[in-house]
């Protein structure tokens, strides 16, 4: 069951169960009649629908990443709001289905009574979300740390692979005698690229600005090898640095795109690396490379290779959820397009 249909199974459930609770105690003093059921039923349907709409407000203002103290405090004087609000429901309720006795329901001590129990039931709600919420992060953390170690390894044996060493330190050699000041910016930017993957654990998440500044420097060092063969263009909008991104996301993408695409071309080709703000607060991220994706290709893997696309997908829905989204598809008859969106927000909510 997804968390979502967990959610509304629990909340129709739990608030269903206090009708049913309050028509329990009733019928022990007097027998139930329609008009008590449809009452006790209307207001549990509007405490389920005001701790949803309290659930959204937690979600869309971010009140989970503000500091322990302030959550409390905000918390508290939401479930006051409410609280009031339900004993406004309850006179309104009871006028509705003419069960109002004004000269006990309006009563200050009743008033009062009816808001604290109001409170009562709101701070259990808010403490059982609280609590599968913490529950819940702090699982798909451990799941994202055993993922992240994982992915390090099969990115340190089969991204970052012998061959790209071997090539990149080749292409290096080349220009030492014939341009040694490009020589020594190829090794730093080699040595950035390695201390940057080995480092690529150490965060959920890093600034977009930092994985963008080392895939520049890995198609630097590819337009040394490739030469005239790759032609390398950037289109992104000031916004994309806004964001952040899990840590060698777009550098596996680009190095996908020279693997299968570029490099099995006898006339190279083209890298276009597209980004800019989407609708909702999302980054879209496209990376356009010549080639064309093959039916089955990624389903269809031979041992040791495919990991980067995969890892991917894997690590996006673990950081993010269902709120981003990868596709790669064949744009005309020359190019693959891989495309990513990854919302502002990295805090995964229940």
């Amino acid at each position: 069951m997804n968390r979502i249909r967990l959610y509304w199974s629990l909340q129709i459930l739990g608030w269903s169960g206090l009708a049913l609770i309050y028509l329990f105690f009733v019928s022990l003093y007097s027998g139930v009649s329609p008009v008590q059921v449809g009452a006790f039923f209307s207001l549990s349907a509007f405490y389920l629908f005001s701790t949803h709409v309290f659930r959204n407000v937690l979600k869309k203002y971010g009140w989970f990443n503000l500091s322990f103290g302030r959550l409390l405090f905000y918390t508290f004087l939401g479930i006051i709001a409410l609280s009031i609000t339900n004993t406004i429901a309850q006179v309104l309720i009871n006028w509705i289905f003419d069960t109002l006795n004004p000269e006990v329901d309006f009563r200050p001590i009743a008033i009062a009574g009816n808001i604290f129990v109001s409170f009562l039931f709101y701070a259990l709600w808010a403490m059982l979300y609280f609590l599968f919420h913490f529950l819940d992060n702090y699982n798909q953390s451990l799941k994202y740390q055993a993922k992240i170690n994982e992915i390090q390894l099969n990115h340190l044996k089969s991204q970052l692979n012998p061959h790209f060493i071997f090539n990149a330190l080749n292409s290096v050699r080349a220009l030492v005698d014939e341009d040694p000041i490009k020589a020594k910016s190829a090794i730093t930017q080699l040595s950035n690229i390695l201390r940057f993957s080995l480092m690529m654990d150490k965060k959920r998440t890093i600034d977009f600005e930092n994985e963008f500044n080392t895939v520049k420097d890995y198609l630097n060092l590819e337009s040394i090898r490739f030469e005239e063969r790759l032609d390398v263009k950037y289109e992104i909008d000031p916004t994309a640095y806004e964001y952040k991104v899990p840590p060698m996301m777009l550098q596996t993408i680009v190095e996908n795109a020279i693997k299968h695409g570029i490099s099995n071309r006898l006339k190279g080709g083209l890298i276009q690396i597209k980004c800019h703000e989407g609708i909702s607060d999302s980054l879209i991220i496209q990376v356009k490379n010549s080639g064309q994706l093959k039916p089955n290709a990624l389903t269809k893997k031979k041992d040791g290779e495919g990991h980067g696309i995969s890892n991917t997908i894997q690590r996006l829905k673990l950081i993010y959820g269902s709120r981003a989204s990868f596709k790669i598809f064949n744009s005309g008859s020359d190019f693959v397009i891989t495309e990513i969106k990854i919302p502002k927000q990295n805090l995964t909510l229940g």
